[in-house]
C-alpha cells in the first residue's frame, strides 16, 4: 500500500485491522462515529492521500465538483464527508468507474448528512460501513485486555489479575475515552467532557437547526435516566424541571433523540428474544445510552469524588462504559450482523448484556460495579435465564458460549465452579 499519513503519536485502536479487512473487500469505506473519537486519526493510518471538508477551498471545490476531492493516491481519505452530501453518489460513481477496485477510497463522518435528500444511492456492495467509538479502555491502557472477548466465542479463557478500586472506575467515568485526554493529570483531563457538550449545542445542534437549550435539557434527562428505557413523556417531564408549562410534547422529544443519534451521541439497546422472529424483539423499549461516560457525568456536573458518594449513579455510568468497551471489541469481530441486546421478561427476569454474533453464537453479561456483586444468588439468575431460553426444544437455541459478570472493582480474572466468569473490566480486551 505504500506509505500512509500515519500521525507520529497515533495509538493504535482495535478497528484497525478491521478497516484494513474492508478496504481489501470494498471500494470504499465510511468510518462513522462521534466527534474527537478519532476516526480521521485512524484513517490517516491506512490513507495516503487527504482532502479535508473543514478547509475552505477544499469544501468550495466539493461544492463546484465533487469528483474534485475524491483524487488522490489510495486510499484517498475525505474527511467530514457530511458536509457536502453529493460527496456520496460521487464516491460511488468513482468506485463504480474504476472496476470496483478494493481499497479506493475512505470517507469519515461525525453526523448523518442533514441534507439527505442529496444523496440517492445507497453504495450498497461498493462502500461499507465502520462504526467507530471513544477508546475502551484496553485502548487508553487501563486493561490489560488479557481476556479476550472474541476468544470468548471459541472457548478461550485463562485467568488475569489486576487490581481495580471503586475510586478508578469513577475516574474513568468522568475522564471519558477521548483521544485527546491521553497522558494528561485528571485536573486538565475532567475538562474535556464539558468542554465536549459546549461544542456540540453551541455548533452541532445550530448546524442541525436545533435549540441549544431543548438539545441540554434532553442530554441531562437522558443523563438522570442512564442505562434505562425511559418513555418519551418520561423524558419530556424531566426536561420541563418540574414546570409543566415548559414540557415539550412527545414529536419534539423524538425528534430530538434523533438528532443526538445521527451526532452519533447516543445508542440504543434493544430488547433481545431468541428465536430470530419473535415478537418481544420488536416489543421491548430500548434502553438508552450515551456512547461515552463522561458525557452524563458532565451533563449531571458529577466529578468522581461525588460519584463515590452515590454508587448508583455511578453503577449506571459504570454500565455505561461497558457498552461502549463491548461495542469496541465487539466491531473488531468479523461479521455485519453481530449486535449487543439486553433481556427482560414479563416475569421481571433481566439480563444486562447480550451479545449475539451472526453465526448464531451468544454470550450473556451481567455488569456489577463490584466483584462482591458476583454471588450464588446473582449468579442463580443468569442460569434461571439460560434454563429458560434453551430448555425448550423448539426454541432450538444453542446453550450460551459464555455467562459472565463483568465488574468494575476486582483483582481477578476467573471461573466459578458453576462455570460462571467474573472478569473485572481492567482485564477485558478484543
Amino acid at each position: 500500500m505504500g506509505d500512509t499519513l500515519t500521525q507520529p503519536d497515533y495509538r493504535p485502536r482495535v478497528v484497525d485491522g478491521r478497516l484494513g479487512k474492508l478496504l481489501n473487500a470494498f471500494g470504499a469505506v465510511e468510518i462513522v462515529g462521534p466527534k474527537w473519537c478519532g476516526k480521521t486519526w485512524t484513517a490517516l493510518s491506512q490513507a495516503r492521500s487527504v482532502d479535508r471538508l473543514d478547509d475552505a477551498a477544499t469544501f468550495a471545490a466539493a461544492q463546484t465538483d465533487p469528483a474534485l476531492v475524491l483524487m488522490g493516491a489510495e486510499p484517498h481519505l475525505v474527511d467530514e464527508w457530511q458536509d457536502a452530501p453529493q460527496i456520496w453518489d460521487a464516491a460511488r460513481r468513482h468506485v463504480d468507474d474504476n472496476a470496483n477496485r478494493k481499497g479506493q477510497l475512505i470517507l469519515t463522518g461525525s453526523a448523518i448528512p442533514k441534507d439527505v435528500d442529496a444523496i440517492h444511492h445507497s453504495g450498497t456492495g461498493r462502500i461499507a460501513r465502520l462504526r467507530m467509538w471513544p477508546m475502551s479502555l484496553a485502548e487508553s491502557g487501563d486493561s490489560t485486555g488479557e481476556v479476550s472477548l472474541s476468544a470468548l466465542f471459541d472457548g478461550d479463557f485463562a485467568p488475569a489479575v489486576c487490581d481495580t478500586g471503586v475510586e478508578d472506575v469513577a475516574r474513568w467515568c468522568c475522564r471519558g475515552g477521548w483521544p485527546a485526554n491521553l497522558g494528561l493529570d485528571d485536573e486538565f483531563a475532567l475538562e474535556i467532557p464539558g468542554e465536549y457538550i459546549a461544542s456540540v449545542l453551541d455548533v452541532s445542534v445550530p448546524r442541525m437547526n436545533k435549540n441549544p437549550g431543548t438539545a441540554r435539557a434532553l442530554m441531562r434527562a437522558l443523563a438522570v435516566n442512564i442505562a434505562q428505557a425511559p418513555k418519551y413523556a418520561t423524558l419530556a417531564t424531566d426536561m420541563a424541571y418540574g414546570d409543566e408549562r415548559r414540557e415539550p410534547d412527545v414529536q419534539t422529544v423524538k425528534s430530538y433523540l434523533d438528532m443526538l443519534k445521527d451526532l452519533y451521541l447516543i445508542t440504543d439497546l434493544e430488547g433481545w428474544e431468541p428465536p430470530l422472529r419473535a415478537k418481544s424483539r420488536v416489543r421491548t423499549k430500548p434502553k438508552r445510552y450515551f456512547v461515552d461516560p463522561s458525557l452524563p457525568a458532565a451533563a449531571l456536573g458529577a466529578s468522581p469524588l461525588a460519584l463515590l458518594r452515590d454508587t448508583q449513579t455511578l453503577g449506571d455510568l459504570f454500565e455505561t462504559l461497558c457498552i461502549r468497551d463491548l461495542n469496541v471489541y465487539l466491531s473488531a469481530m468479523p461479521g455485519s450482523g453481530n449486535r449487543i441486546a439486553y433481556y427482560r421478561d414479563d416475569k421481571g427476569l433481566e439480563v444486562d448484556v447480550i451479545i449475539e454474533l451472526a453465526d448464531g453464537r451468544w454470550g450473556a453479561i451481567e455488569i456489577k460495579l463490584s466483584d462482591l456483586k458476583a454471588t450464588d444468588e446473582n449468579a442463580d439468575k443468569l442460569k434461571a435465564f439460560r434454563n429458560k431460553i434453551c430448555a425448550n426444544p423448539l426454541g432450538q437455541v444453542r446453550d450460551p458460549e459464555f455467562m459472565m459478570f463483568l465488574t468494575g472493582r476486582g483483582r481477578k480474572a476467573y471461573r466459578r465452579s458453576d462455570g460462571i466468569l467474573v472478569v473485572p473490566i481492567a482485564t477485558l480486551g478484543a
